[in-house]
């Protein structure tokens, strides 16, 4: 399947010196910036960057093709705002909170203990494992991959949007798709992650450490516009897992390279890091790539759906 490409990568009037000058200032205010204050978490913060970032590599282009971007991005934006709101009201409903069934699953796929349990008496390197025992390089590794969850998805999309506009379009409404189905569930099926089950006597003596990977580094994320609206019973599906799916499934899909497959090792990652972190259940990982596929496919029928309709004679578009 071919790419539509609008505009070129190279916008007209932009010199190599001129990008590599403002693509090299963008990257090291950006590392300083993480260093001091944080790494962009929040939707918003993290497109601002990203923004940044296409107009240093589009550094000749006039103001109304760097304007180009908000207007082309707000209404995404804007329903990605609404699921941050509407995630953090989804469990202040009249639905009991669940916690048995995401516990038997897991037993019954892992012979009578929850990958969780086991992870953590085999990796965890302490006894109760807390997080704030020293790490080892593979909770680095689980919590930088954890943390890619609130950049790939948006970097991937600014990307398009500089090289393949149409493309980006396709990008953004499956993105926006699996956010508003992960909602959806959450409203009508609240469930409790692992650390919040074994807190409240459901199972056994496991810790929520994701954060200890990167204690002594000294490196932490931080929401700049969007903060506060949490909800810690938004376990079912895991839509760090989903996403990280929708990346894989989208690379295998619309690339060609026989190496794309290696893609796949991302969302298994994420998937180990959140069991391995009590974040999440195998179940909820699981759920969350019956998610990706059906983002995939309810917008690739939309689509062709759509395409049809503008085809008078009901020929294939072109």
């Amino acid at each position: 399947m071919s790419v539509v490409a609008e505009p070129p990568a190279t916008a007209p009037g932009t010199t190599r010196s001129q990008r590599v000058r403002a693509t090299t200032a963008w990257a090291v205010a950006l590392v300083a910036w993480s260093l001091v204050i944080g790494i962009p978490n929040d939707t918003i913060g993290v497109t601002a960057w990203l923004w940044l970032g296409t107009v240093a590599w589009n550094a000749g282009a006039g103001r109304d093709e760097h304007l180009q971007f908000w207007r082309d991005w707000w209404p995404y934006l804007l329903a990605l705002v609404v699921y941050w709101f509407l995630r953090g009201l989804a469990d202040h409903t009249f639905v009991p909170v669940h916690y048995t069934f995401p516990i038997r699953f897991d037993e019954w796929l892992f012979g009578g203990t929850t990958p969780t349990e086991l992870a953590q008496q085999h990796w965890c390197a302490a006894d109760p494992c807390l997080k704030t025992t020293p790490p080892r390089w593979w909770d680095t590794a689980f919590t930088t991959v954890y943390a890619s969850h609130f950049l790939v998805a948006l970097s991937i999309a600014a990307v398009l949007w500089v090289r393949a506009r149409e493309e980006w379009r396709r990008w953004m409404r499956r993105f926006v798709a699996i956010n508003l189905i992960g909602l959806s569930i959450y409203f009508v099926y609240p469930m409790a992650p692992p650390w919040m089950a074994a807190r409240d006597g459901y199972l056994g003596d496991v810790r929520r450490i994701t954060s200890r990977g990167w204690s002594e580094i000294d490196l932490g994320r931080q929401n700049l516009v969007l903060h506060g609206m949490g909800n810690k019973v938004a376990a079912m599906p895991s839509l760090h897992a989903g996403i990280a799916f929708l990346v894989a499934f989208y690379a295998v899909w619309r690339l060609h390279s026989a190496w794309r497959f290696l893609v796949l090792l991302y969302p298994i990652a994420m998937s180990t890091a959140l069991v391995y972190f009590a974040e999440h259940y195998v179940v909820d990982a699981i759920a969350g790539s019956l998610v990706a596929i059906l983002a995939i496919a309810g917008c690739g029928w939309w689509e062709r759906r759509r395409g049809r309709a503008q085809v008078p004679d009901g020929s294939p578009p072109s």
